[in-house]
C-alpha cells in the first residue's frame, strides 16, 4: 500500500491525468507528512532552556570583499509562550550597542523591536519592516524569527541523499500575508531532523536566496546546533556567513532580560 501511495504521489506531482479524488488524497498525505517532519524537527530542538552564544557575521559583496560584525545572542525558551531572542552587536564601534529583540508568537506574527544607541530609541518593526535586510546582511529581519511550526503550511516533496545523510525535502508556505516569501524548501536529515539547506522563493516565485547549514555540534548530550550558516543571495551575488561559538546553556536568564526596557540596558 505504501509503494502504491508513493507512486500516486509522483504521478500527481508530474501532472499526469488521474481522477481528481486520487490526486487530492495524495496532496493531503503529502501535507500530513510534511507537517509531521516539521513537528519532529521542532520537537528535537526543544527543552534546552536557554543559552548565550557568540556570533561573527561576515558580509561578502559580489566582488568578494568582506566586512565583519561581532555580536552576542541570548535565547530563552518559554513553555506557554514563544521563545525570546536578543541579538546584541559589539563590533565594529559604529554598531556597538545596536540590538534586536524578538518575541516569538505561536499563532500570530512575531514581535520585533530594534534599538539604536545613537538615538536611544526603541523602534517596533511591523511585518513590512521585517522584510528588510538585517544590519546590511543577506538575512532579513524575518529570517531571524524562530520557524515555529504554526507559521507555515507544509508539503512533503521527496527523499534524497545529502552528504553522508539521507534527507527529506519539504515545502513550507508562510501563513502570514506580510511574509517576503511565497514558499521555502527545506532539507532535513532523517537521523536527527537537522536542517541542512533552505531555499527561499520571493513573492513572484523566483529563487531568491539559499541558506546552507554546516558544522553541527551536540550539546547537553542531546541538542544539535550548527556552527556555520551561509545565506547566499542569487539576485545580487552577495552572501552572509554566521559563525557561532562559545555556547553556554542553562545560564541566568529570565523574561526580564527580554523586554523593551532591557534593550536600553544592554551593553
Amino acid at each position: 500500500m505504501k509503494k502504491l501511495t508513493g507512486t500516486l504521489f509522483v504521478i500527481c506531482s508530474l501532472g499526469m491525468v488521474l481522477a481528481p479524488s486520487v490526486c487530492a488524497e495524495s496532496d493531503e498525505e503529502a501535507a500530513a507528512k510534511g507537517l509531521e517532519i516539521a513537528q519532529a524537527a521542532q520537537d528535537a530542538k526543544e527543552g534546552f532552556g536557554n543559552y548565550i552564544a557568540k556570533q561573527v557575521m561576515v558580509l561578502k559583496d559580489r566582488k568578494g570583499r568582506e566586512s565583519k560584525r561581532e555580536l552576542r545572542v541570548q535565547i530563552l525558551e518559554l513553555e506557554e509562550q514563544g521563545d525570546r531572542l536578543l541579538f546584541l552587536f559589539d563590533e565594529p564601534r559604529d554598531v556597538r550597542g545596536t540590538a534586536l529583540l524578538i518575541h516569538s508568537n505561536e499563532n500570530q506574527p512575531d514581535d520585533q523591536w530594534f534599538f539604536l544607541p545613537a538615538t536611544n530609541r526603541v523602534t517596533r518593526l511591523n511585518s513590512s519592516g521585517q522584510s528588510k535586510s538585517f544590519m546590511g546582511s543577506e538575512f532579513s529581519y524575518e529570517d531571524m524569527n524562530p520557524p515555529e511550526v504554526s507559521k507555515f503550511t507544509y508539503k512533503y516533496l521527496r527523499d534524497e541523499p545529502c552528504d553522508e545523510f539521507n534527507c527529506t525535502v519539504s515545502e513550507r508556505v508562510p501563513v502570514t500575508k506580510g511574509s517576503n516569501y511565497s514558499r521555502q524548501v527545506v532539507w532535513y536529515d532523517d537521523e536527527a531532523y537537522r536542517v541542512w539547506k533552505i531555499e527561499y522563493y520571493d513573492r513572484r516565485g523566483d529563487h531568491l536566496k539559499t541558506l546552507t547549514v554546516n558544522d553541527y555540534e551536540q550539546y547537553l548530550d542531546e541538542y544539535w546546533f550548527a556552527q556555520t550558516m551561509v545565506m547566499t543571495n542569487h539576485v545580487n551575488g552577495k552572501s552572509t556567513t554566521l559563525n557561532w561559538s562559545d555556547f553556554e546553556f542553562q545560564v541566568d536568564l529570565d523574561e526580564d532580560d527580554f523586554t523593551q526596557t532591557s534593550l536600553r540596558r544592554t551593553r
